[in-house]
């Protein structure tokens, strides 16, 4: 029986990155994809296989922040050994970068993966299911320039009139969007999903912990790749099982990344998103009275008016003003830090001109 040879195009290589290989006069150069990042260690996937590797010493000299670090997801430009390790001297060029708020670190962004072309966004429907996280989901995907699909999982625990209740409340305030109700027991609504999978594109699952997230990368597979608990039933919360971001050619071609389940989903770059996930309130705010209209308190507001009306669902305005708050105190935190870093650095400048003055 022959052995089937790897081809970066198994990885998700595509036109676009080839033609910027040669644009760059790079295309006689090892190249990989990272598959598993953790604690600055990383495994890359070539088509000699797999290595666990380091980036070098100038990549993190010269990172101003965690964006010029690989992520899972990212092509990277390598040099091989035959020990199974590698370097990373370079990260090419992103085409979609899934992030949110770095927790516990403000102004700070953590990238969950990318080259991303589509979102599973997974909600368990008996414990987990939150209209308003599901549009920071959709927020956080409309920003970074990847396709959402919902996905509702653990059907099996509910009865039909509750499912119905939960779909009519999505269709209530998203558009447009593919939602598969599905089970992870029973397995209603896999061959959905695996349908929706096409070769060569990658896909990522994003949802809280415990929503059987690794359960439905195992059924997709056919085997038992990522360990799976169940549920605390003191807490009802979900544990944390995957504590890392691991990328996984599936059997049809397609590529899945599993993430650690995220308790916050922090707004970080949710200007495009915003409008997007929001386009009816933006629609209306074109006819206010102000351009500079907050949509809070403004004589003339197209929007208030339109949520008075009932036009706008108000659980989605109010939604829809949380993360636009959060977005801008985002934003001023991230100008303030760049500003203390630019003094910093110019401070640090005239010290050295100092030093040279006085030898």
């Amino acid at each position: 029986m022959p052995v089937s040879i790897m081809k970066l195009e198994d990885l998700g290589y595509n036109n676009t990155i080839e033609q910027f290989r040669i644009e760059q006069n790079i295309d006689d150069v090892e190249i990989g994809r990272v598959i598993t990042e953790h604690k600055e260690r990383y495994i890359v996937k070539t088509i000699k296989g797999e290595f666990e590797a380091e980036i070098t010493g100038n990549m993190r000299f010269t990172a101003k922040s965690r964006e010029d670090f690989p992520a899972v997801g990212d092509w990277v430009i390598l040099t091989t050994y035959d020990s199974d390790f590698a370097i990373i001297h370079k990260i090419l060029p992103r085409f979609s970068i899934i992030k949110r708020q770095a927790v516990g670190q403000f102004g700070e962004i953590q990238i969950i993966a990318t080259n991303i072309d589509y979102a599973f966004l997974v909600q368990a429907a008996d414990r987990d299911f939150n209209i308003n996280r599901l549009e920071r989901y959709l927020t956080i995907c409309n920003s970074s320039q990847v396709k959402p699909i919902i996905v509702i999982s653990k059907v099996d625990l509910i009865d039909e009139n509750q499912l119905n209740e939960i779909l009519e409340s999505i269709r209530t305030r998203i558009k447009n969007i593919l939602v598969i109700p599905i089970s992870n027991e029973t397995l209603i609504g896999l061959e959905t999903i695996k349908n929706s999978i096409e070769k060569g594109k990658t896909y990522c699952l994003l949802g809280s912990s415990g929503v059987g997230k690794s359960t439905l990368l195992n059924n997709l597979c056919g085997n038992a790749l990522m360990r799976t608990d169940k549920i605390s039933q003191s807490t009802n919360k979900g544990r944390h099982v995957t504590s890392h971001r691991e990328l996984i050619i599936l059997e049809n071609g397609g590529i899945l990344i599993d993430n650690p389940g995220m308790r916050e989903v922090g707004i970080a770059d949710g200007t495009n998103g915003l409008e997007i996930t929001f386009d009816m309130i933006f629609q209306f705010a074109q006819s206010c009275k102000f351009k500079d209209c907050t949509h809070i308190h403004e004589m003339g507001c197209a929007v208030l008016e339109a949520v008075e009306n009932g036009e706008i669902d108000s659980a989605s305005y109010e939604n829809y003003l949380k993360m636009e708050r959060e977005k801008a105190h985002f934003e001023a935190t991230t100008a303030e830090r760049r500003k203390k870093d630019k003094n910093f650095g110019k401070m640090l400048r005239n010290f050295k001109k100092d030093m040279k003055k006085n030898i």
